[in-house]
């Protein structure tokens, strides 16, 4: 291709999309981006943001709720979801005007429209054709649902549905006990619905450091948030109340369980059915755009990022995948993203995040005598005792060796992963860490704490 109408054509202006729009701008590179909805994408709309301000909204409603405990005479009289959904509209909004002024300054071209991959580094938006030196597909992702589980929006909901209700549901069946599932458990129970959360895996947040989940488990039973781990879903039918879910306990006896809503917390899949990326001889696996470390699918020109890549399926990985593309086409030579070194949060109450290798990975990479634990008890920290919450920090290192893995849980600690993802890319020894002056009184210092204790010299921190 000797000539193209953009050094960088985008489909999709997801996190990926717009971070790799924005960077090559900045780089001088001319740049079109093709979106059928909103700039921002599922993140900002549908995902990250407004989640996260539901979950600020009960966070708000636990402290009237438990004001007492800290001498403070209040009382909650309810949630009022018109309220709390203009809350959560206007942060979205913000962004949004923010961010479209933020890519019309950079000269950046915005094609609206559902593009479609048509032929070498070519997509058609309704009757425009355009095409680009580079191709980037950031067609970002969908909200799943199982074999016959059809969602009506109204009894049996995704996430996107559950961010537009207009009223508390009295009780609310949580299909899966990942990320989105114990965040909106979390969000609703602090409302004040009843839920059940249902995950067919061993233990919710199963990707985390089992100690993690535990912590999470005694958490949700104190909150009197219910959740049954190894049981399959069967099947649901709607009643004149709501919904009826039928699953399956471990030794195969079938019950049912019954609520007003049903939120399929099941995971999301990548939006590529019908942009033509198998046409033109991309290479994929079960929907999924396959790509090296660099972001390159198997043709030539061609990027993938976000979503779509199989892998975390976290904005921020999009976001920085989006940059690094940008940055390789630009001849940077920019260093391939550590996935490990990706930061992991699920900000239900207690938060938990981590970085790095969970204890028995990285007992399978360096062998059970190859690696050293310690758990640092947030009993200890001083802003824990402050906050009332309860957690740990808990670190995982090579013997002899760097930190590998960092698993905080406790309220905040998410704001706690930036110096943990440092400790972990850095490869930093706990001797390294342990002489690093930390503010007095914050969580922060619990990291300090932890490090400290792995380096042989703990102060705060009962054996």
């Amino acid at each position: 291709m000797t000539q193209a109408d953009f050094d960088v054509l985008i489909l999709g202006a997801g996190s990926g999309g717009y971070a790799c729009a924005l960077r090559a701008s900045q780089l001088g590179l001319t740049v079109g981006l093709v979106e059928k909805g909103k700039l921002g994408g599922t993140c900002l709309h549908v995902g990250c943001i407004p989640t996260k301000a539901l979950l600020h909204a009960a966070e708000v409603a636990d402290s009237a709720r438990d004001s007492e405990q800290f001498g403070v005479r209040a009382t909650l009289d309810g949630v009022d979801m018109a309220g709390v959904n203009s809350y959560k509209d206007g942060v979205v909004s913000r962004l949004f005007k923010g961010l479209t002024g933020l890519i019309s300054s950079r000269g950046i071209t915005v094609i609206e429209g559902e593009g479609r991959v048509t032929g070498d580094r070519q997509v058609t938006v309704g009757d425009r054709v355009v095409t680009g030196k580079h191709l980037v597909l950031a067609s970002g992702s969908y909200a799943k649902s199982l074999p016959g589980l059809d969602i009506d929006g109204e009894r049996v909901i995704t996430s996107e549905h559950a961010l537009r209700l207009e009223q508390v549901p009295a009780s609310v069946i949580v299909l899966g006990g990942g990320v989105i599932g114990c965040e909106f458990a979390s969000v609703w129970k602090s409302f004040g619905a009843e839920v059940t959360i249902i995950e067919a895996l061993p233990r919710l947040v199963a990707a985390e450091d089992e100690a993690s989940s535990k912590a999470l488990e005694r958490a949700f039973r104190k909150r009197k948030i219910a959740f049954r781990t190894g049981t399959p879903f069967q099947s649901v039918t709607t009643t004149e109340d709501g919904v009826a879910v039928t699953v399956e306990s471990a030794d195969g006896e079938q019950s049912v369980i019954e609520a007003e809503l049903l939120l399929v917390a099941v995971g999301r899949g990548p939006s590529t059915s019908g942009l033509g990326y198998e046409e033109i001889g991309v290479a994929m696996d079960r929907g999924f755009v396959l790509a090296d470390e660099r972001c390159r699918t198997n043709v030539e020109g061609v990027y993938a990022v976000g979503d779509i890549v199989p892998g975390l399926q976290l904005a921020h990985r999009g976001f920085q995948q989006g940059i690094f593309v940008a940055e390789d086409i630009a001849g940077l030579d920019p260093t391939p993203i550590d996935e490990l070194g990706i930061p992991r949060v699920t900000y239900s109450h207690p938060e938990i995040a981590s970085v790095g290798l969970a204890e028995t990975a990285a007992a399978e990479k360096y062998g059970a005598d190859g690696i050293e634990t310690l758990t640092y008890d947030l009993g200890g920290n001083g802003k824990s005792q402050i906050l009332k919450t309860q957690g740990f920090v808990k670190l995982i290192r090579q013997k002899d060796g760097p930190v590998v893995g960092v698993h905080l849980v406790g309220d905040r600690v998410g704001e706690l992963i930036g110096e943990a993802q440092l400790i972990y890319s850095w490869e930093a020894h706990a001797e390294d860490v342990a002489p690093l002056v930390h503010a007095h009184p914050t969580q922060n210092e619990a990291l300090g704490e932890a490090h400290l204790a792995l380096a042989g010299k703990p102060l705060h921190a009962h054996s």
